[in-house]
């Protein structure tokens, strides 16, 4: 598909609409409740898993 065409699949009231920090830690959130629930993190790797997963959130939805 070409990048024109996945435009035109996204609601236009999605489209140029700025992503909040609210939304990136709730997303950021949401993933890393997933790796502690299927048991792939621990405390004592939280903290490294939350920064990582936050800046790759940010950096997709703000390049």
């Amino acid at each position: 598909m070409s990048s024109s065409q996945n435009q035109t699949d996204v609601p236009s009231k999605f489209q140029n609409k700025p992503v909040t920090d609210e939304a990136i830690l709730k997303v950021t959130k949401e993933i890393v409740v997933k790796f502690i629930e299927a048991g792939r993190l621990s405390p004592a790797n939280f903290e490294e898993t939350f920064i990582n997963v936050h800046k790759t959130v940010h950096d997709t939805v703000r390049p």
